[in-house]
C-alpha cells in the first residue's frame, strides 16, 4: 500500500475548532482524533462574549450531539461523523469517525522537547498514533505555524486548516476591472447597438468575451480615447454596458472631491449608484478609500436625501500595545479608533466663513454621522442607512455575514480594507472575510468591487511606499 492509498487520521489542534466550529464536519471520509488536552483547552476558553468563546460553546454543543446516547464501547470505536451532502457524488460517501483520547498515551517526544505544554502534549499524541497505526496517515491540523514547525522537526506531517480558504492565492482575487482589447470596437461593430436614456449612454455588446464579465465590472480601453464603462447586465453572449460618469471634472465633483485616477472614478460611480447595495474597495494606505466613501455618503445623505444617516464602524484591533479601558459612551469609546474618519472630515469640511463656519459645518456633519462598535451589531436592523465598514480585512467570514445581514431596505454597505495588512491572529489574505465577500458577491447584480492601485496622498508618502 502506498502513501496515497492510506486512510488519513487528522489530529486537530484547539485553535482549528476555535476558528471554525464546523471543522469537525469538513474532513469528508477521513477520521478525526481529539486529544484530551484539546478538550481541556476548550473548557478553559468557553467563558466570555468574544467570538472565540461563542465558537468554543458551539463546538461543545456539536460534540454533545454526536455523543448523545453513545455507550463507552461506541465512543472507543469512534463516533460516525455526518458528511454534508454537496450534491456532486453519485455514491453515498462512507463517513469518517471521530475518536477521543480515552487512554493515557506514552510520551514519545524526543528529549529536545522537555516540559508538558499543551502543544507538546498534542505532538506526543500524534507521534504515538503514528507509531501505533502505521497503516494510517496521521496528520496534525493546526492554525499555529510554530506548532506546525515543531511537528515537522519531530517527523509529523502538519497542515494548516484550509477549508475556510476562499482562494488558493490572493493574486487570483477579483479586481473589479478588465482591460478591453485594442480592436474591441472593430471586432464588435457589426452587432453593436447604442442608445441614450436620461443622459446616460448604453451599448449592447455581443460576443463570447462577454461571458467573462461580471455585473458592475469596470471596463476600460488604455488608449487616447480613455473609454470607461460599467457592465450593467449580462445574458448569455449579450451584455449591456454603460458609459461611466467622469468624476474627474469639477462639474461632477462629489462633496468637493474629484477622482484622481481611473480606479477612483470607477469607485465613485459605484458609490453614487443607488442600485448598487454593496460596494467593496480594496487598496493600500493612501489610495482614497475612506475619503471617497465618506464624500459619496455625505452627498447622498445631506444633498440627495437617499439615506438618513452615515454609520461608520471598524474592528478594534490595536497596532501596538492596548491602551486599556476607555471612558464614556459607545461613540466616545470608538472615537480613538476613528482617526481616519476625523482626518477625512477635515478634508471634506474646508469651508469658507472662518472658525464659526467650520464649527457649524462640523456640527452638521457629526449630527448625521454615527460611530458604532461591531460588538453591538447583533440583532439590529438598519433602515435607509449608509454603512461604512473600515478595516474589513480583520473580520472573519462569519463576522462579515453577521454585519451584512443587518442591512434593511434602502441601506447601502461599503467595505474598505487592505488584505495585505491583517492584524487578527489566524486570519490570512485568503481566509479574510473581506476576500470572502469580494469573491462571493462578484456575480450579484447589486454589488460592485474595485481595487484601488495608486496612492494619492503626497509625493512624500508615494516615495516612502516605493523605497522603504
Amino acid at each position: 500500500m502506498n502513501d496515497q492509498d492510506k486512510k488519513r487520521l487528522f489530529v486537530l489542534d484547539t485553535n482549528v475548532l476555535m476558528h471554525d466550529p464546523t471543522s469537525i464536519f469538513r474532513f469528508q471520509e477521513h477520521d478525526i482524533f481529539l486529544p484530551m488536552v484539546v478538550l481541556e483547552e476548550l473548557d478553559k476558553g468557553k467563558k466570555g462574549m468574544s467570538e472565540v468563546a461563542r465558537n468554543v460553546r458551539q463546538v461543545s454543543r456539536f460534540l454533545d450531539e454526536l455523543m448523545s446516547g453513545a455507550s463507552k464501547q461506541e465512543i472507543d470505536a469512534g463516533l460516525p461523523l455526518p458528511t454534508p451532502s454537496n450534491g456532486k457524488s453519485v455514491e453515498p460517501m462512507v463517513p469518517g469517525r471521530l475518536y477521543f483520547q480515552t487512554t493515557t498515551l506514552a510520551n514519545n517526544l524526543p528529549t529536545s522537547l522537555p516540559g508538558n505544554t499543551p502543544d507538546n502534549n498534542i505532538l506526543s499524541t500524534a507521534l504515538t498514533l503514528q507509531q501505533a497505526h502505521p497503516e494510517l496517515d496521521v496528520v496534525l491540523i493546526s492554525k499555529d505555524i510554530n506548532l506546525r514547525i515543531k511537528a515537522a522537526v519531530v517527523g509529523i506531517p502538519a497542515e494548516d486548516y484550509y477549508n475556510d480558504q476562499v482562494l488558493d492565492d490572493v493574486d487570483l482575487l477579483y479586481s473589479g476591472e478588465a482591460e478591453l482589447s485594442s480592436d474591441f470596437w472593430e471586432s464588435h461593430s457589426k452587432d453593436l447597438d447604442s442608445w441614450q436614456e436620461e443622459g446616460r449612454t448604453f451599448y449592447r455588446i455581443k460576443g463570447s468575451d462577454t461571458q467573462e464579465w461580471y455585473p458592475n465590472q469596470c471596463l476600460f480601453l488604455d488608449d487616447e480615447t480613455n473609454f470607461e464603462a460599467i457592465v450593467r447586465r449580462r445574458d448569455g453572449d449579450d451584455a449591456i454596458i454603460e458609459m461611466a460618469t467622469d468624476y474627474r471634472s469639477q462639474n461632477h465633483a462629489v462633496w468637493g472631491i474629484r477622482a484622481r485616477n481611473r480606479e477612483q472614478n470607477f469607485a465613485i460611480n459605484m458609490l453614487m449608484d443607488p442600485e448598487v447595495d454593496f460596494v467593496s474597495l480594496l487598496g493600500t494606505a493612501g489610495t482614497g478609500k475612506t475619503l471617497l466613501a465618506l464624500a459619496a455618503g455625505l452627498t447622498q445623505t445631506l444633498d440627495l436625501n437617499i439615506y438618513r444617516e452615515i454609520i461608520m464602524t471598524r474592528v478594534t484591533v490595536p497596532v501596538g500595545e492596548d491602551i486599556g479601558f476607555l471612558p464614556g459612551t459607545e461613540e466616545e469609546k470608538m472615537t480613538p479608533w476613528m482617526g481616519a474618519l476625523m482626518d477625512n472630515l477635515e478634508v471634506l469640511t474646508q469651508t469658507e466663513g472662518g472658525e464659526w463656519g467650520r464649527a457649524a459645518t462640523d456640527d452638521l456633519l457629526r449630527s448625521r454621522i454615527r460611530i458604532h462598535s461591531l460588538n453591538f451589531m447583533r440583532g439590529r436592523t438598519f433602515l435607509k442607512k449608509y454603512i461604512i465598514l473600515d478595516e474589513a480585512q480583520n473580520l472573519t467570514s462569519k463576522q462579515m455575514k453577521t454585519l451584512i445581514t443587518r442591512a434593511g431596505p434602502g441601506t447601502k454597505i461599503v467595505c474598505l480594507g487592505n488584505v495585505a495588512q491583517i492584524d487578527t491572529p489566524y486570519l490570512t489574505e485568503t481566509t479574510s472575510g473581506l476576500t470572502y465577500v469580494v469573491d462571493r458577491f462578484k456575480d450579484w447584480n447589486h454589488s460592485g468591487h474595485i481595487t484601488l492601485l495608486r496612492g494619492e496622498r503626497s509625493r512624500l508618502a508615494d516615495y516612502a511606499s516605493d523605497t522603504l
